[in-house]
């Protein structure tokens, strides 16, 4: 594999990362402050550990980062839920969020599975 960016993992995990950006800022209230960045922390965190354990080439160290991206991606939709559920973010914003985070829940233990390393 030629880089990150070809793997369906990192494509939802920055789809999913550019769309709770966009759709916090735009929704943005006082009270939902803390609730938006906790989920904007764990988008992040989805995508920073996947591209690190991609990085570090070695199938022990991708499977921890991935652990760690698969949990973070758990705790993103967990908290979008609770966004829409206080009407922080309309149904339809937390449909199009939720569809792509759990992509990237899909296709991380797709990874796990079988890390993307070509170190031996």
């Amino acid at each position: 594999m030629d880089s990150y960016r070809s793997l369906s993992a990192w494509k939802q995990a920055h789809q999913a990362l550019i769309l709770t950006l966009t759709e916090t800022d735009r929704a943005y209230h006082p009270r939902s402050r803390n609730l938006f960045d906790q989920i904007r922390r764990a988008v992040i965190s989805i995508e920073a550990n996947l591209v690190e354990g991609y990085a570090l080439n070695t199938a022990p160290l991708c499977r921890r980062h991935l652990r760690i991206a698969l949990g973070s991606a758990a705790e993103a939709e967990c908290l979008t839920r609770s966004a829409v559920e206080l009407g922080y973010l309309t149904k339809e914003t937390g449909t199009v969020l939720l569809r792509t985070i759990s992509g990237a829940i899909g296709a991380l233990r797709g990874l796990l599975r079988s890390p993307p390393v070509t170190a031996t």
